[in-house]
């Protein structure tokens, strides 16, 4: 996946936050996490959904629909913390996963505004469920 992330993490920058192909037309923020083992410092591109809450989004751990959840979720929940590029601006994020009813409500949403994460949680039924994290500004 990495050439897949840096290219859209190249256009992501090119186009001030805006990127085509298969995320065309959703929000897509960029993710800096640290590698809880390696210590490397990482970027990954992905959708998020916005809040009221201005300084509020939420990402969503679906690993288009791998059994496991990807590494970037491990990072940031160990971590507590991260930084996102959301546009042309860059900062430091708290992190809190989702648990229970909150987190239901969350993903009814994701569902309904991005149908693709509905065929993200068919292909992972009875094996996990996608977390959903909020990131809030710090």
């Amino acid at each position: 996946m990495s050439d897949i992330d840096d290219q859209i993490v190249e256009e992501f920058r090119a186009n001030a936050g805006r990127v085509g192909g298969q995320l065309a037309g959703m929000p897509v923020l960029l993710l800096h996490h640290r590698g809880r083992k390696s210590g490397i410092e990482r970027v990954t591109p992905m959708v998020y959904l916005p809040s009221d809450d201005e300084n509020v989004v939420f990402v969503m751990a679906s690993n288009w629909g791998a059994p496991e959840n990807a590494g970037w979720y491990y990072n940031i929940t160990t971590a507590g913390k991260a930084e996102i590029e959301s546009g042309t601006e860059t900062y430091p994020v708290t992190v809190r996963e989702l648990k229970g009813e909150e987190r239901d409500r969350v993903w009814a949403t994701v569902v309904q505004r991005y149908p693709v994460f509905r065929d993200y949680e068919k292909k992972t039924a009875g094996i996990r469920t996608i977390p959903v994290v909020e990131l809030t500004r710090a």
